[in-house]
């Protein structure tokens, strides 16, 4: 009886060890190699999940984890991490084409999308992806120039992102994205380069206001111009205008004398002393114009005024015969 008593609590012992070695509860992001004999098996999912105990062992992996700048720590896990990570990797010693030498701080953001590669195709995932990381920084960076790395980190970050993503595809994981934090550059650079921008400003405060004056003269001898243009049509306009003016004066009182003569024609009708008459309302005209507004004692009387007189004599015989 005791005999079989204690059989009966030993197996209920083993059986338990043998659940408690069978079960694997895998919490969510997180997953876990098994190999079976020395031999991949399969990848275990979040939840519960059930292994051949004594056949069946989950797969060491060590992964390397920055502290400090300097110092690093190596931790041994059975468990991978599914989640993006974020890995600060030390200030990196970069040459750049001109050839100064200067530190750049990068941030790396990947995430392990095939356990079994992660574990199978690298001994050291996180130390081959910062070997790699800073390999590829020096290349990158190597081919520009100071002031093309300090204006230009979104395309270093992009050219980064591209080449390690396909570097690390065959090790499963996917590259997010790479951030440069800081770029120091030697003391003696940094005055030099602090003295050139002063001087960059300088000379384009100077050119602004050269450019500035050019604009004001530019625009004052267009004004000017336009002006004289301007005060020049308005002359010819107003000249043309007293011209018509004059021409169409003219025009009028040429048509006036032409109808008062032709009046004056069909007054006499076919007498043809109407010329006579004529001629003296013009000498009587011009007398006016010599009498009017001088005060003068010598008058020189024009060279026909006999002729003038006669005609008036004329013009007197003719009224009179018209009954006027």
């Amino acid at each position: 009886m005791i005999y079989a008593t204690a059989v009966i609590i030993i197996a209920i012992i083993v059986i338990a060890f043998v659940l408690a070695k069978s079960i694997r509860i895998v919490p969510q992001a997180m997953t876990m190699v098994i190999e079976r004999l020395g031999k991949y098996h399969k990848t275990l999912r979040s939840g519960i999940n059930f292994i051949l105990p004594f056949f069946d062992r989950p797969r060491s992996v060590i992964w390397d984890f920055p502290v400090s700048d300097s110092e690093k720590t190596k931790r041994k896990s059975v468990w991978i991490d599914l989640r993006e990570q974020v890995y600060d990797y030390p200030k990196q010693s970069v040459i750049t084409k001109d050839n100064v030498s200067i530190a750049i701080d990068a941030l790396l953001y990947f995430q392990i999308t095939d356990p079994m590669k992660s574990v199978y195709e690298v001994a050291n995932l996180t130390k081959a992806i910062e070997m790699l990381t800073q390999t590829t920084l020096r290349n990158v960076v190597g081919k520009l120039t100071l002031d093309e790395c300090l204006v230009s980190r979104d395309d270093i970050n992009a050219e980064l992102c591209r080449i390690l993503d396909e570097a690390t595809d065959k090790w499963g994981v996917k590259v997010n994205r790479v951030e440069i934090k800081d770029i120091e550059v030697p003391e003696s650079i940094r005055i030099q380069m602090e003295k050139q921008m002063t001087a960059e400003r300088e000379k384009r405060a100077a050119i602004l206001t050269a450019e500035g004056e050019k604009q004001s003269k530019i625009l004052e001898a267009e004004g000017f111009e336009e002006s004289e243009v301007k005060k020049a049509t308005g002359e010819k306009d107003a000249a043309i205008l007293r011209a018509e003016g004059i021409a169409e004066s003219t025009r009028l009182k040429a048509e006036a004398e032409a109808k008062a003569i032709e009046s004056i024609k069909n007054a006499f009708g076919n007498d043809s002393n109407y010329a006579e008459y004529l001629r003296a309302i013009r000498y009587i005209d011009t007398l006016k114009d010599v009498f009017a507004g001088k005060d003068t004692k010598t008058i020189f009387m024009p060279y026909e005024t006999e002729k003038a007189i006669g005609s008036m004599g004329v013009l007197a015989e003719i009224l009179r015969e018209k009954g006027v």
